[in-house]
């Protein structure tokens, strides 16, 4: 047996049968970084078995970057046929896998015994964002999407009967987004492309740098999709997304799957609020940000700054915006 201590305490252990990376108190983005490039490392070794198992039994902490390490390493185990086990979690990384809805997607194993964390007890807490938490926020959220999803019941028929004129297909359109945590979630629009948009995707050219789409001129959009798109009504039915809590008022854009499969570890930190149906980069200037790494400098912009009257302003400068867009007709 070989035992060999690497660098921030990923002491590595391997057997015959076994591969055990145990892992650090904390997880966070320097040491998800350091964790996954080691891994990388490690399962490109020929010598290494089939079966790799990460140990927590010393890790009371984890946040989205932790995540996203282990997302990307199950990926990577995956890819080689191998398989990927995490062993003795505490609670809290239960409950933190769980909230990304990651508890199924991993095999767990439990020890039957786990000694207390080499951490001190203010650090041991689920990684939520205080925006997460405040119930002030959330009841603004509930309020503001009784009230959005009123006028989007007034507007419904007009908006409906319009689609279908211009384009034959559904009226409504549903994407898998993702949210806290990476946890995935359907977001609803009002269609405003092809029914067969999704399909016809990899033929339009990307005009963004980075793990974000778009397209100034995309064909795939129809006339009456182009209105909704410019008055922003395509995205009255996102209402229902605040209600059920998956996303909120205020916060950051909901990424596509595809789209955090590209990310790098500290990309992951921009996951750590509810996507909002606006946001920074909402109200500066969506249509001109084209390098996804000042999407995430807004993003963390807006963690950073959060606050409820910081979203009250950010609430008030969409309403500016989309009133501006009205007078242009």
């Amino acid at each position: 047996m070989i035992s060999e201590n690497q660098p921030l305490s990923f002491t590595t252990t391997v057997s015959e049968a076994v591969c055990l990376i145990e892992l650090p108190p904390l997880l966070t983005v320097v040491e998800a970084v350091a964790f996954k490039d080691k891994f990388q490392q490690l399962i490109r070794t020929e010598s290494i078995p089939d079966k790799i198992v990460l140990d927590f039994q010393q890790t009371a902490f984890i946040d989205s970057s932790g995540i996203g390490a282990l997302v990307m390493c199950l990926k990577a185990t995956q890819a080689q046929k191998r398989s990927l086990v995490l062993q003795n979690l505490r609670s809290e990384v239960q409950s933190t896998l769980a909230l990304a809805s990651l508890d199924r997607l991993f095999t767990i194993e439990q020890g039957t015994t786990v000694p207390a964390p080499a951490v001190p007890p203010s650090t041991v807490a689920l990684p939520i964002h205080p925006s997460v938490k405040s119930l002030t926020k959330r009841c603004i959220d509930v309020t503001g999407a009784i009230v959005g999803l009123s006028i989007t019941a007034v507007l419904f028929v007009p908006i409906a009967v319009a689609i279908k004129l211009d384009s034959p297909g559904p009226i409504l359109f549903s994407q898998t987004r993702c949210g806290l945590m990476g946890r995935r979630f359907q977001l609803w629009k009002f269609r405003s492309m092809v029914p067969n948009a999704e399909a016809l995707k990899s033929q339009v050219k990307n005009q963004n740098e980075g793990a974000f789409f778009k397209n100034d001129n995309d064909p795939r959009i129809t006339r009456v999709g182009r209105f909704l798109r410019k008055t922003s009504l395509d995205e009255l039915p996102q209402f229902w997304n605040v209600l059920r809590g998956e996303m909120s008022l205020t916060g950051t854009r909901p990424p596509l799957p595809e789209e955090v499969d590209r990310y790098d570890v500290p990309n992951w930190q921009r996951l750590d609020v509810k996507p909002g149906m606006t946001g920074e980069w909402q109200v500066n200037g969506r249509s001109s940000v084209r390098n996804f790494e000042d999407v995430i400098e807004l993003d963390l912009r807006y963690q950073e700054r959060w606050s409820l009257q910081y979203d009250l302003q950010l609430i008030l400068k969409t309403v500016l915006v989309l009133f501006r867009k009205s007078n242009a007709f």
